[in-house]
């Protein structure tokens, strides 16, 4: 590793130091309640903006660390750029996920049709399979914490992530697609990467939250079998809609980001 971005582990040491030490100060005054997580307490908010800028410190440091050819050859303002725009998926994520939300209950538990793998999708056509899967990964986890799905924020982290590395490694490793220029051959390659990384969850989803309920919190396995099938069938249908929208979101931005000089292009 030859050279460093300085600007970005400075950010990213201070965020995550400053996230590191909300959240222990959070959970040094936090009250469980007999539903184990107690939303009213006032420490309850500090623990999640604690939690938040945390990871979106490691979501830095990480780019930083991993990425330092690519990082080395932009100025300071496109990397204030594209953690701005980071930023920006994680809250869309969050929105798509706890305002465009219908839940189902499944006895004690529920699953949900949503919007939040759209913005997932979208980042990671637009910022590259890191940085928008971990801004996916990040504002729906928040949203998880945030809605009655507290138990799957851990599930939902390491799914949305990979999402957005899949998509994120084929739109950008296999097609390029910053640097294509036939309207035909971008349409194509826009839908193909949305379709690889929605793929993997309809068949990881269901699959993970099987085991992880069955086995991390020892629900009995016909029900864990009953919620797997119910999730099946929305994540296909978040899926599509995901599918859909984040290929036209991405087709229908990419000229205006251009022409605005925002666009970020992936090096190869």
């Amino acid at each position: 590793m030859k050279t460093k971005n300085k600007p970005l582990l400075i950010i990213g040491i201070v965020l995550s130091l400053a996230g590191l030490a909300g959240s222990i100060i959070g959970f040094s005054g936090y009250q469980t309640n007999q539903e184990g997580i107690n939303a009213s307490d006032p420490m309850f908010l500090p623990i999640l903006l604690g939690l938040f800028a945390l990871m979106c410190g490691l979501v830095v440091l990480v780019n930083a660390l991993t990425q330092p050819k690519e990082a080395a050859s932009r100025s300071t303002s496109e990397q204030v750029t594209r953690i701005a725009q980071a930023a920006l998926f994680a809250a869309l994520s969050y929105i798509g996920f706890q305002v465009f939300r219908f839940d189902i209950p499944v006895g004690t538990e529920k699953t949900a049709f949503h919007f939040g793998n759209t913005f997932v999708v979208l980042a990671a056509l637009l910022l590259g399979g890191s940085w928008g899967g971990m801004a996916g990964a990040v504002g729906l986890t928040i949203a998880d914490l945030t809605s009655g799905y507290a138990t799957s924020a851990p599930k939902t982290f390491f799914l949305k992530l990979c999402i957005g590395l899949i998509a994120g490694f084929v739109a950008h490793h296999l097609f390029h697609i910053t640097e294509e220029t036939s309207k035909q051959r971008l349409t194509f390659a826009t839908i193909a990467s949305a379709v690889c990384g929605m793929a993997f969850n309809v068949i990881a989803d269901p699959l993970v939250g099987f085991f992880y309920k069955k086995y991390l919190f020892g629900i009995p396995q016909d029900m864990a079998a009953a919620l797997a099938k119910i999730s099946a069938v929305t994540t296909f249908v978040n899926a599509i809609t995901s599918v859909m929208f984040a290929s036209l979101l991405y087709l229908a931005l990419r000229p205006v980001l251009i022409k605005a000089g925002l666009f970020v292009r992936m090096k190869r």
